[in-house]
């Protein structure tokens, strides 16, 4: 329980700051450190062309979908030749082009959804371009997109370049700079950070080298195998920005519960740290960005009271579990305990992250139905930018509902919500699942596809685990599941393309409609949404729309599972 507490109330703590100073950087305003940092940025921009310029929606979408394909071509590209490439200390063959194209999406969405296991497939020079690389800037261009949709919402009467003329189109609204809100935020905040607690990881023993991995002698001379390689190279590096960049994909297979990426009980308190910090930091961002304090201290509040409610439900279900069945131990590194890896796998799920410290198939039934209620609702912290972006569409819909149920045209800071902004949210709300439950389906009634060790209920709730982690751009797993084949690799990424772009474009398009509308003044009966009472309404809306329409599948597959072992 002390673990619990001082994880929250050192992420809050830390967070503020960060926030502002995020804040700062994501609105350029003039800094001190602008000395140090334009001399790096200004190259970069002479050699990407760019001009400092503001974009509309069209510019600054096109510049996102052209930055994401070049990336997943270099990416796709580097997998499927490592073998002839340099840093392949360890002689690691090509990938397949399935598990290549999957890889890739998986970590340029923010996902990590690992079908491979890191130390045995992948070169130095893998883990160090494509996997650290797209790590550090997927969580990045989420939140790009987000800071696009709070300028589109709340900036554009404050928009000097539009002559603080309220805009009557489209193209008229100002997004910013999808180049310089890309490249700032990486060398002023994400990679001064992630240096930090990289030697943070390091003091505490994680690896970080770029030597071959050392072969040593078994303890035991009776056995088969007389000796044993152990893997290393830069582990530090990577863990770091995987945990602060809600990232999760480790350097070895079992993630954070290998010693090597995980050696003592700080580090594990240090990697749940980094889990909330830079999602908590956005929150803080977004009032200094905006200069709304109320509707921030509503989403914290919102966001925080799930969170809790999550974890110690969590932590009970764990905790009771091991009193009749003892056997639930397995899977979990006795070095920590149930608590704290039920802990780590509340937080993980509520943030779009992934790692573990455990194996989440190994959690008790219960302790499973709550991380995957936690990644469908998929806003509790959520990822960088994506997290917020999907607090808003709930956002969205919280008003146009309560302002139905009050007889109101439902309206939004001034803006109505008609047509266009509801078609665009029910795409994002059905596209949900549609894509789960539909590829869940197929994938149970074809057995041969789906490569599952488990019989019963908690086969289906292998299946359903690793398209809600997909969708939600979490990357965690039930595991169990022979996911290297073909069928789970394309099936895979369809979840992972659907969850991620629809969650970061809809919300900005969205935003862009209601920008070009007439702004009303706000009055006294205009929706108080900075307010306890509609942030219950909310916290119902997002069970009623995240959880009643998965709840069959719900009741078949953790509920039943843990009815058996009850039984």
């Amino acid at each position: 329980m002390w673990e619990f507490i001082s994880v929250f109330i050192l992420a809050m703590v830390f967070a503020y700051p960060l926030g502002r100073y995020l804040a700062d950087v994501m609105q350029a305003q003039p800094m001190k450190s602008d000395l140090i940092f334009k001399w790096i940025e200004r190259p970069i921009y002479a050699v990407l062309g760019v001009k400092q310029v503001g974009m509309n929606w069209r510019q600054y979408l096109g510049a996102f979908i052209i930055s994401n394909v070049l990336l997943l071509a270099t990416s796709v590209a580097i997998l499927m030749t490592q073998a002839r490439l340099p840093l392949n200390l360890d002689h690691i063959p090509n990938m397949n082009w399935d598990l290549a194209l999957h890889t890739s999406i998986s970590f340029l969405t923010n996902t990590n959804q690992q079908h491979y296991s890191g130390q045995a497939q992948l070169s130095y020079l893998s883990q160090m371009t494509v996997i650290v690389g797209l790590q550090y800037l997927s969580p990045i261009m989420g939140l790009a997109l987000l800071t696009a949709m709070l300028r589109a919402l709340f900036l554009q009467s404050k928009d000097q370049t539009l002559e603080n003329v309220e805009p009557k189109n489209a193209s008229q609204i100002n997004l910013g700079n999808y180049w310089m809100d890309i490249i700032r935020p990486l060398f002023r905040f994400f990679i001064p950070l992630g240096l930090f607690f990289s030697l943070l990881l390091t003091f505490q023993g994680v690896p970080s080298t770029l030597s071959a991995g050392p072969t040593v002698q078994v303890l035991d001379q009776a056995v088969e195998v007389q000796t044993q390689h152990i893997p290393l190279g830069p582990v530090a590096p990577m863990v770091a920005i995987k945990q602060l960049g809600s990232n999760g994909g480790g350097w070895y297979g079992p993630n954070s519960s290998v010693p090597l990426e995980n050696p003592t009980p700080l580090s594990n308190v240090l990697e749940m740290l980094a889990i909330l910090l830079i999602p908590m930091s956005v929150v803080f961002m977004l009032g200094r960005f905006i200069q709304r304090k109320k509707l921030m201290w509503m989403i914290l509040g919102t966001m925080l009271l799930m969170s809790l409610a999550s974890t110690l439900f969590t932590l009970w279900t764990e905790k009771s579990s091991l009193i009749p069945n003892i056997a639930l131990m397995e899977g979990k590194e006795v070095r920590f305990g149930a608590e704290a890896s039920a802990l780590w796998g509340s937080l993980t799920t509520q943030v779009n992250n992934g790692s573990v410290n455990m194996m989440h198939d190994s959690a008790s039934p219960l302790t499973g139905l709550v991380e995957l209620s936690n990644m469908l609702i998929n806003a509790i912290w959520g990822g960088i930018g994506c997290g917020l972006l999907q607090f808003f569409i709930y956002l969205f819909l919280a008003v146009f509902i309560a302002g139905l149920m009050t007889g109101r045209t439902p309206e939004l800071f001034g803006r109505k919500i008609e047509v266009t902004e509801i078609k665009l949210l029910a795409l994002v709300i059905l596209l949900q699942p549609v894509v789960i439950l539909g590829l869940t389906a197929i994938a149970i009634a074809f057995p041969s596809l789906t490569g599952n060790s488990n019989p019963a209920s908690h086969a289906i709730s292998q299946v359903f685990y690793e398209y809600v982690s997909a969708f939600a751009n979490n990357g965690s797993g039930f595991e169990g599941l022979a996911d290297n084949t073909l069928w789970w690799n394309l099936s895979a990424s369809v979840a992972l393309l659907a969850g991620r772009y629809s969650v970061l474009i809809i919300p900005v398009l969205i935003a862009v409609s209601l920008a070009t509308k007439p702004k009303a003044d706000e009055t006294k009966g205009s929706l108080q949404i900075e307010s306890p009472t509609f942030a219950l309404t909310l916290i119902g809306i997002v069970l009623i729309l995240t959880l009643l329409q998965f709840m069959p599948v719900l009741v078949i597959g953790p509920i039943a599972d843990y009815l058996s072992v009850k039984i």
